[in-house]
Parts: C-alpha cells; sequence; structure tokens
C-alpha cells in the first residue's frame, strides 16, 4: 500500500483561519442527527470531541457523545484520568462507555465473521469494529481523530526552522544532523531512511530479500516528502494506505447504518491549516494543539506527551491459541519466516504491523482446511 492518489478536492470551499474550517467539518455530522465521537482521551479525539461540542452549543444542536472502549485487561491502554478531565472541562453529561473485560480480539468470534465476510481489508483492526458499531445508534454519526498525528504533526521543513527558534546559543549538533538531512536532496534521504529501517528490529518475520524491498518501498515514500509546510500537508492527502484506510471504514460504518467523518483529514481543513502554518509548519505538535485548541482544552492535554498501547486489547488469547495450532499454511514460506511469526503472536507485547499476516494466516489455513477436507 505504498505510493499515491491524486489529492482529493476540497469543493471549492475556502475559510478564513483551519479552526474554521474544522468547524464547519464537523457540522454535517452534528445536524444529522445524533453525533457520537470516538473518545480515547488522546489529544486528537479530545479536539475533534472539543470543537464539536463547541459547534453543536453555538447552532443550538445536541452535544455529541463520547464514546470510549474501555480494556480494564489491558492496563497500558487506560487513559481513564485524561478522558474523565476532557469531559468534565467540556461538560458533557452523556458519555457511552463500552467495555470489554476480555479484550476485543482479531481473531474473536465477531472479527472472524468480518473475516469470513470482507476478506482481508485495511487496517486489520476494522475487523473488530462491528463489536462497537452495532451498539450505536442507527441513523448516527460517527466523529474520529484519524489523522492527527500526521496533519497536526511536525512536518518536514519544521526540522530546519528549529534553527533559528532556538536561537544560536540552543542549537545542538544533532539540531544540525536533522536540518541537513531534511535539506538533502532526495537520493540521500531516501538512503538515510532505508538504513534507519534496516538497522531497527521491525518486521523481523519477513524473510532478507522481502524485508530489504519493503524497506525500500517505506523509505522512497518518506523521502518523497517536500520541503515546505503546505506542500507537504498536500502530500498527506495523497497518501494511498490512509485513503484505503478511511474508505474502508467508511464502508463498514455504512453497512451499520451510520455515518463516518474524519475532520482532520477533511480536504478544507487540511488545505486552511497550511495557510495558517506557513512555510515552515508549527515547530511542534504541542505548538499546533495550542494555536488551534487553546480556548477548547486544558493545558494538560494540549501539551501531553504520552500514549496509550491497544496492541494486548486486540491480540489476546484467540491470537495466542491460533498461533499455537498453526500449521504455517496460508503465507507464502519465501517471504515469511512462520516460526519467528508465530513467536510474535505468542509474545506478551505481539506487533500490530503483524496484524494483517494474522488474519491472512487464518484465512488462508482456514481455506486450506476445506480443501482438503
Amino acid at each position: 500500500m505504498h505510493g499515491r492518489i491524486p489529492a482529493p478536492d476540497d469543493g471549492g470551499r475556502h475559510h478564513a483561519t483551519a479552526r474554521e474550517a474544522l468547524e464547519a467539518a464537523v457540522l454535517p455530522a452534528l445536524t444529522a442527527g445524533r453525533c457520537y465521537v470516538a473518545f480515547s482521551g488522546g489529544r486528537d479525539s479530545s479536539a475533534v470531541l472539543a470543537v464539536a461540542t463547541r459547534v453543536a452549543r453555538r447552532e443550538g444542536l445536541q452535544d455529541p457523545v463520547p464514546l470510549t472502549e474501555l480494556y480494564p485487561g489491558v492496563p497500558e491502554s487506560d487513559e481513564s484520568s485524561w478522558q474523565q478531565l476532557v469531559v468534565d472541562h467540556l461538560g458533557l453529561r452523556e458519555w457511552l462507555r463500552l467495555e470489554f473485560p476480555d479484550g476485543n480480539d482479531l481473531l474473536g468470534p465477531d472479527a472472524l465473521d468480518s473475516l469470513r465476510q470482507r476478506g482481508t481489508i485495511w487496517p486489520a483492526a476494522l475487523h473488530v469494529k462491528s463489536t462497537v458499531l452495532r451498539r450505536l445508534e442507527p441513523g448516527s454519526s460517527l466523529l474520529t481523530g484519524e489523522g492527527g498525528d500526521e496533519v497536526l504533526g511536525r512536518r518536514r521543513g519544521a526540522q530546519v526552522s528549529r534553527l533559528w527558534r532556538r536561537g544560536l546559543r540552543r542549537v545542538r549538533p544533532a539540531d544540525l544532523r536533522s536540518a541537513a538531512a531534511c535539506l538533502a536532496p532526495p537520493p540521500y534521504r531516501r538512503h538515510r531512511e532505508q538504513a534507519r529501517f534496516d538497522a531497527s528490529a521491525m518486521q523481523p518475520w519477513l524473510r532478507p530479500a522481502a524485508r530489504a524491498r519493503h524497506h525500500q518501498l517505506l523509505a522512497a515514500d518518506l523521502a518523497s516528502e517536500p520541503l515546505s509546510t503546505p506542500a507537504s500537508l498536500q502530500w498527506l492527502l495523497t497518501r494511498r494506505a490512509a485513503a484505503m484506510a478511511s474508505h474502508n471504514y467508511r464502508q463498514l460504518a455504512a453497512d451499520h447504518d451510520l455515518t463516518l467523518h474524519e475532520p482532520l483529514l477533511d480536504p478544507g481543513f487540511v488545505r486552511a491549516l497550511a495557510a495558517d502554518a506557513g512555510t515552515w509548519g508549527f515547530a511542534s505538535r504541542t505548538e499546533a494543539m495550542r494555536s488551534l485548541f487553546s480556548d477548547l482544552l486544558p493545558e494538560e492535554i494540549l501539551a501531553r506527551r504520552s500514549k496509550a498501547y491497544f496492541n494486548r486489547a486486540f491480540m489476546g488469547e484467540a491470537t495466542r491459541s491460533f498461533a499455537e495450532e498453526w500449521d504455517g499454511s496460508g503465507l507464502d514460506a519465501d517471504l515469511v519466516d512462520v516460526d519467528l511469526l508465530r513467536e510474535e503472536w505468542r509474545s506478551d507485547f505481539p506487533s500490530a504491523i503483524s496484524t494483517p499476516l494474522l488474519q491472512a494466516a487464518w484465512l488462508g489455513s482456514t481455506t486450506a482446511s476445506r480443501e482438503r477436507a
């Protein structure tokens, strides 16, 4: 899923500021009836919830309903204190919290039903979403904070602008190396990125040739990012993997009579944000959050750096049971070391990068078993 698609059209909409564009992007979800906001307590979902709440009250509409998934058996996923801080700050009275004591395994009953119906899709975690979506009121809208890490994160040009933002006395050697790498021509940046991937422990279950090819494609993709922030944000809108994920999530929501909205990836918002950020962009993610949402969220949320992790919630007992019994069928052994992959699935903290292979292996081995029968 490397490569690019044509940049989506913003419909000719123009807004004075990025904040106004984001408010316009959430408004259709609020006016269509009941509106849920996928809310983890992280910065992106908190921002979308805060903007949606502000717009709803300004327009005399019903408050959005935060929708939170709880996994009490996975401590590293707990964001309850952050969630409560945001809900209390916004004064929201309704809050839908769905608890999954045993997790929501990617090979659980709902996921397997979805796999049988749809086959493998990207991202793999969409196969467990039916467990959540079926609990929502049909005909409603669902807002998410998808895309925030990329759109609100520090773009390539900001690595250069840090030099004069810090001042000469505060510039560190690491800042100089980072700026020089960002200004380097694409072949050098591509080589640098590939060397970084090759030195990492990412995807050790891939055979050497397959791993090298994947790293080559990833490096080429990252090295193609433009230097200026407006061009970089436009570049983000052309990512094939993100476009496919959005398309598949919308289709899945529609299967449950729900309308999905991803306002942080709305072309009108992204282009307005590019204008606000200027050539070199925001110095940091926190600066972007403060610029856009300082009147809506507590400073603790705006400056938050910690993140929750949900891997074990989606890869639990059903995954480990399958790994124990898996005979390696369903995947190409010329591309994948099945023993290393099995150990990954059986580990205490399995990598989310392995999830597409997990479901492909289950589907392939099930099909093979039926054919043998």
